[in-house]
């Protein structure tokens, strides 16, 4: 199977490739070049997969985001994206040369980590993916949307100094960009959205051109740090695509907006942390309904040892990682040593604490899956009683790791 990059000039195939591999039909963009998904592609980071004719079969592209890692470490990754091969060329072996092709390119870049958002949860495993973040829908009635007034000092109240104003869309642009980049650089396991995004109305909303009102919340100073971007359906639902908010305080108040509508019966939420602690906040508890709970950002390491001593750490100790990574046929044991939030990691001989496939490192990395849960499902092999204790107190970060971001 021939694989080969793709150019600016190829984005007219490259879409009609892709589209077709997924029964789709490509989205007319708007007369810039803009408005639609796929105007963000990087061509230059784009891959063929081609039949013995030439022809384009199969398609896979990444984007060039930054990560927020534990200890609000930002790295570059490769956020994945456009993977799909034509029914009729399937089961033959060009998902995996695409995606073997594809990691090589990604490590040779520097990047020790990727991501993606997985269409289907049984692709990416055995390419060395797995889940890193969660997300669920929060729906509120109404009648029942009252939030309790706050029984400790520093909780946030309902006095915030703070305002809330309603805003189109269309006229609050900037501000929505400075507020997410606000947000992402303190939110592990949130992706940047480049500036080019925006302007082309890149992705989904808030970003797309869809129409939206949106609640830009700003602080006792008059300075933007939090909106939610909501529309009211026919059906008298309120759905809020993304809450951002730079502290507890912001989103408590643009909660609040939203709960207090007029004229609705629900509020749905759709993008929620599954530990958020909005559900505490409701005068009734199980007033919250939680459903479509499920993963969302992928990880695969490219260098373990780069990856593990990127990252900051909240607790001490040392641990033996014993991983393989089937799909590039490589395996290594790794002493990592975390010291003041400081890790090294360096190549050893001593007996494993844990042996673990490099797809289930990913699921682990970000601390958004605890290692003993690993275990207890037979994915992580501990080789010693509390191995699996110690690597949860590592990996665990100060917040649980949240992605909003489609691509």
């Amino acid at each position: 199977m021939e694989i080969r990059p793709t150019t600016e000039q190829d984005r007219g195939l490259f879409v009609d490739t892709m589209h077709t591999a997924f029964g789709l039909f490509p989205d007319t963009p708007a007369e810039d070049g803009g408005g639609v998904w796929w105007s963000a592609l990087e061509m230059d980071r784009g891959l063929f997969a081609l039949a013995e004719d030439g022809r384009p079969v199969g398609t896979t592209a990444s984007y060039s985001f930054e990560l927020t890692l534990p200890g609000e470490v930002l790295v570059p990754v490769g956020g994945v994206t456009a993977v799909g091969v034509l029914p009729s060329h399937r089961r033959r072996g060009a998902l995996s040369a695409m995606m073997r092709r594809q990691l090589t390119e990604l490590r040779a870049r520097g990047d020790f980590l990727s991501v993606l958002l997985a269409s289907e949860a049984t692709i990416y495993g055995r390419f060395g993916y797995g889940p890193a973040t969660y997300t669920q829908r929060l729906t509120v009635p109404r009648r029942r949307a009252a939030l309790a007034l706050p029984r400790a000092l520093g909780t946030a109240d309902a006095t915030d100094a703070g305002s809330v104003e309603v805003l189109r869309r269309a006229d609050c642009a900037e501000i929505l960009e400075e507020v997410y980049d606000r947000y992402r650089r303190a939110q592990p396991g949130a992706l940047s959205r480049p500036h080019r995004w925006w302007g082309l109305r890149a992705g989904q909303p808030p970003i797309a051109p869809a129409p939206r009102h949106v609640a830009v919340h700003r602080d006792a100073d008059g300075t933007p740090d939090g909106y939610a971007s909501y529309t009211v359906g026919d059906d008298r639902s309120l759905t809020v695509d993304e809450t951002i908010a730079c502290d507890d305080a912001a989103f408590t108040a643009l909660a609040r907006f939203v709960l207090e509508h007029d004229l609705v019966d629900k509020v749905v939420f759709k993008h929620v942390p599954p530990e958020h602690p909005l559900r505490w906040q409701l005068a009734d508890f199980r007033a919250g309904e939680s459903g479509n709970h499920t993963d969302w950002l992928w990880v695969r390491l490219l260098d373990v040892p780069g990856a593990l001593t990127a990252r900051g750490w909240s607790a001490d100790g040392e641990l033996v990682l014993d991983v393989d990574d089937p799909f590039l046929g490589e395996r290594g044991r790794h002493l990592l040593t975390v010291r003041g939030g400081k890790a090294e990691c360096v190549p050893t001989d001593r007996e494993p604490d844990l042996s673990l496939d490099v797809r289930d490192l990913g699921s682990v990395y970000l601390g958004g899956t605890a290692p003993s849960t690993l275990v207890r499902a037979g994915h992580v092999r501990a080789h010693r009683p509390g191995a699996a204790a110690l690597a949860d107190a590592l990996f665990r970060g100060e917040r649980a790791p949240h992605c909003l971001h489609w691509f």
